[in-house]
């Protein structure tokens, strides 16, 4: 089922929380709605599921439309945050609860609900589970139990808040490849909401970056990370170094540091956003770069050291990060303390112009 939105507009009192933004997803699509707390991703979403009524534009499923439809009648599935299971009931009765609600004509004999249950919770790999309650259950077991619910009623869409945030990072990546599995099998449409961005990557086949109640950015996750179209969304995705320099005889000056500028670099100031994988690391300048930092905390996380730095001699407020490969790592036998320089071998220049920016390369 393909989602169009038109213009959609919302307030609470004098808050704007959506700006008039479209957006058309494709029958068959999970998408990602990615942004901090207070972006509009919620609220974009529950209009969606018709739990909020936006003030403009409209919504269209398929060839229906939905604007005015109560969410009852708009076949949506919703998996909330907290889960918002019924602790009085059982695994087996929470999943049924959606079916045997629906209005008698709708509604399956006793004997197909029963069926269905099962079938959803063999599905959910927790049939085994099925007399228990909600207080006997695991977050990661109380999620799955959630999606059999929505996934009940059969809907055309499947919704979903922040669903893995409660949840400790080895369950949440395990539930997410779960999940993207289950949405390839039985091929509905979804939408969920994340802060993170990783979860947001790695599930989503597009990625909708959302920023004060409007949309910043609409891409398939390499496409996204790989050419960030503005200041905010590379600011989101992942972790960048800014180096904020004016031209100076050729290169980018910051008090005593400098960025020799690549061949075919425009003559502008501006800021140089590199990220930290994208650096050469030495104990002496190079002729390219003279960054010098010196090294405050050394990480190692999973495949890679991350080396923490504040800079020495230029202007920056920031801690800078650079990841290096354990091989690298351990060939220089870095020391926090020490001063090194970085040289960049790539990044995106933001003139000070400039909405869009620019990437840059130096030969190495």
């Amino acid at each position: 089922m393909s989602i169009l939105i038109e213009n959609i507009s919302k307030h609470f009192g004098h808050f704007q929380a959506l700006s008039p933004l479209s957006l058309d997803i494709h029958e068959g699509e999970m998408i990602g709605l990615l942004g901090p707390s207070g972006s509009g991703k919620t609220t974009l979403l529950r209009i969606i599921a018709g739990l909020e009524g936006a003030d403009t534009g409209r919504i269209q499923f398929g060839d229906r439309d939905v604007t005015n439809l109560h969410v009852r009648d708009r076949r949506v599935g919703f998996v909330f945050q907290n889960y918002a299971l019924f602790r009085h009931m059982t695994v087996a009765d929470n999943v049924a609860f959606g079916l045997e609600v629906l209005p008698r004509k709708e509604r399956p004999t006793p004997t197909e609900i029963k069926n269905r249950v099962m079938h959803l919770l063999e599905m959910v790999q927790l049939e085994h589970l099925a007399s228990r309650f909600p207080s006997q259950l695991s977050g990661g077991q109380k999620q799955r139990i959630a999606l059999a619910r929505a996934l009940a009623t059969q809907p055309e869409v499947l919704l979903l808040d922040e669903p893995f945030g409660a949840l400790d990072a080895k369950v949440r990546k395990e539930l997410r490849r779960w999940l993207r599995g289950l949405h390839d099998e039985l091929g509905f449409t979804s939408v969920f909401v994340t802060h993170d961005q990783e979860e947001a990557l790695e599930l989503s086949d597009r990625v909708v970056v959302m920023s004060n109640g409007h949309i910043e950015q609409i891409d398939q996750p390499g496409a996204l990370y790989a050419s960030p179209n503005s200041r905010f969304v590379f600011d989101f995705l992942g972790n960048a170094n800014v180096f904020d320099g004016k031209v100076e005889n050729g290169k980018w000056q910051n008090l005593q540091a400098n960025i020799v500028l690549p061949n075919g670099a425009e003559q502008k100031d501006g800021q140089l956003y590199i990220r930290s994988h994208e650096f050469f690391v030495s104990r002496e300048p190079t002729v390219q770069a003279n960054l010098p930092l010196r090294v405050i905390a050394i990480n190692p996380i999973g495949a890679e050291v991350r080396l923490e730095l504040t800079p020495i001699d230029w202007h920056s407020n920031d801690v800078w990060e650079i990841d290096l490969p354990h091989k690298a790592f351990d060939k220089n036998g870095f020391e926090k303390g020490q001063t090194l320089y970085v040289t960049p071998k790539a990044g995106y220049f933001f003139a000070h112009d400039a909405q869009q920016p620019v990437l840059l390369n130096w030969d190495q």
